[in-house]
Order: structure tokens, then sequence, then C-alpha cells
């Protein structure tokens, strides 16, 4: 019988010391994301005791993996420098990284990548999905790339990890649609610009209602600085874009009751770039809109989707249906684990 590997011979050993690597990997992970924070707040993001929490914060202080400072508790460049070590080794320890491997096969993608956690009850999950995501920008932006960014709060949390770095520093931000609901942070002009913002680099907006009537949409698509920005999708190098459920979507578009119930009587489930999707992936039902087209983001050399929550599942797996194989999905372990399970029932 083949010998076991030191760390192997280890975890057969001490099995307990895979639950303690994996929750102080989360605290230092939380601290590092939302810092500086104080204890009874991290407890609450992620649904620890204040005990747990003060145990584990004084030994990862101990190590100088993070500082107690008077406004909170603050990762140290040591704690970064573990956290990026270990992300690999959480990843197999917590079998993501396989069920990374099956989502992208299921899928025909390029990529999953699957941040531990359930977005609804860790406040911090949000903020690791903005991560991967501006680091997957990072390394796919090339000089002068043009990317089209959505709204949406998935899409948002990319801002605060973006910074004026090559090649970041050259691309142009474009707004993918016009505004939608009544919520302005969240809204593709504001995001365009905060991204500009933060890489030092140009943007380019569209003051446009994003759901138009027929006689509007036919009117608007003649005007010049429409048929400009089209002509600038055409463009895009990468895609930035969020997936809804197809109910929550019609709500935050004020749709009419005569399109609800449409949609309702075709099944629709998910929603990406005004087009809603059935549970086979069909499109069903698309909205006059001015703003990138599925074809335009199909040409894309790079597409990033954000979405996670377990609400999120079935809009996710009719949406990649039929997605480009350029993708790569981000999302949390609970929405693909709900994912998986569905497949697994099939």
């Amino acid at each position: 019988m083949d010998g076991f590997s030191f760390f192997e011979a280890e975890r057969r050993l001490m099995p307990e010391m895979d639950m303690l690597l994996k929750k102080r990997f989360r605290i230092l992970q939380a601290v590092f994301l939302t810092g500086p924070i104080g204890r009874r707040t991290l407890a609450d993001q992620l649904q620890l005791t204040e005990r747990e929490i003060r145990n584990e914060t004084t030994t990862l202080n101990e190590q100088q993996l993070i500082a107690i400072q008077q406004k909170g508790m603050v990762c140290t460049q040591q704690g970064y420098e573990v956290l990026e070590q270990l992300k690999a080794l959480i990843h197999e320890l917590s079998g993501l990284a396989h069920k990374e491997q099956q989502l992208a096969a299921r899928f025909s993608i390029e990529k999953v990548i699957i941040v531990p956690g359930d977005v609804a009850q860790d406040a911090t999950i949000l903020s690791q999905l903005g991560k991967e995501a501006s680091t997957v920008l990072a390394n796919s932006a090339i000089e002068n790339s043009k990317v089209a960014v959505t709204g949406g709060s998935s899409v948002a949390a990319l801002t605060s990890f973006l910074s004026p770095v090559k090649p970041l520093n050259s691309v142009q931000f474009i707004a993918a649609r016009g505004g939608i609901g009544d919520e302005m942070s969240l809204q593709a002009n504001t995001l365009v610009a905060q991204f500009a913002e933060q890489c030092d680099s140009t943007y380019r907006s569209l003051f446009l209602p994003e759901y138009l009537s027929e006689q509007a949409y036919q009117a608007m698509k003649e005007e010049p600085i429409v048929k400009d920005m089209m002509a600038l999708y055409d463009t895009v190098n990468i895609v930035i874009h969020g997936i809804g459920a197809a109910k929550e979507m019609a709500n935050r578009r004020n749709s009419s009751a005569q399109d609800r119930q449409l949609l309702a009587e075709k099944g629709a489930v998910g929603e990406a770039f005004g087009y809603y999707f059935d549970e086979q992936g069909e499109i069903v039902h698309h909205i006059h809109t001015i703003g990138i087209q599925l074809t335009q983001v199909r040409k894309s050399d790079k597409v990033i989707a954000i979405a996670a929550g377990v609400e999120k599942a079935n809009a996710i797996q009719a949406y990649f249906k039929n997605a480009a194989p350029q993708t790569i999905l981000i999302t949390d372990e609970r929405a693909a684990n709900e994912i998986l399970t569905s497949y697994s029932a099939l």
C-alpha cells in the first residue's frame, strides 16, 4: 500500500484541523475584505459567536496576520500573503476545485470560480465575488481594452478592488445599458464612472432609460448618439454582467401587468441584457432596449458573469444553457451546490 504524505497523515490523525484551518482562513479573509472591523460586527457577518471571534483573532494577532487598531482589526501584509498562499489549499479541502471543474464542463464555458459560503448568510461574500471578478478583469484586459459593464450589486462589488495598474489604467469602461429602476448607485452609468475613477481611465455613459416603448425605441435607434454607442458595442473586448431572476428583474423595471403575465406564461426564470430565458435556456422575451445585444456579447473576447445566491440558481442554469464559451462565471458555494444537486437529480 502506498504511504501517506506528511500532510495526508496529519489530516487522518487530526481531521478537526481542516475545520479549524477553514474557520481561521474565513475570519482572516473577512478582516482583509472589510477591515477595519470590530469583533462584534465580524461575528454578526460570519454568524459566529463573539467568543469564537475573540479566541481566533487573538491567535491571528499573535501571529501578526492581523493588527488590532483603535478603529478595528485590519489584515497585515503577512496576513494577505498567507491568504494568497492558502487559497488553493482551502479550495481543495472544501471540494470547491472539483465543483468548479464540474460546472465549467456542464456549462461548456472557460472557467467557474466558486467563493466559499452563502451570500445570503455572509455579508463578506459579495466583496469576495468582487475581488475575484476584479482579478479576472486585470488578467484579461490588454492595453486600451473596451469593457462593457452592466449594473447591479454583484457588478458594483468590483469597485473597491480596482486600481490604476497596467493595463487597467488604459481601458475604457462603457455602460452596457441605460437606466433601470430607482437605485442610482447600482446603475451602469454610475458604475462605469466609479470604475474609471478607481483605474484612472476613461468611460462612456448611456443616459437613456433602458426600457422603451416600441415607438420610442424605433425613434431613438436613429439618433446619432445611439448609433455611435451601438457601433461601440461591436468593438467591446470584455463584458462584465450580472444575471437576474426573471420576476425580480421585471419588478425592477416596473414592467406592465401584461408583460409580467407573459413572462409567467412562458416560464421565464432568468434574465440578462434584456433577454428573458426559460428553464431550457430559450429566449422567451426580449424588451426594447438601447444597450449591448446578446450577439455583441458573444463576439467579445471575454465575458465575466457574476451571480450568486440560491435564489438565482435557476436563473444561472437557464442563462448558461447557451452562454458564450469564453465566459467565466463567479458564484458562491450555495448557488453552486444547488445547481449541481439539480443536475444530479436528473
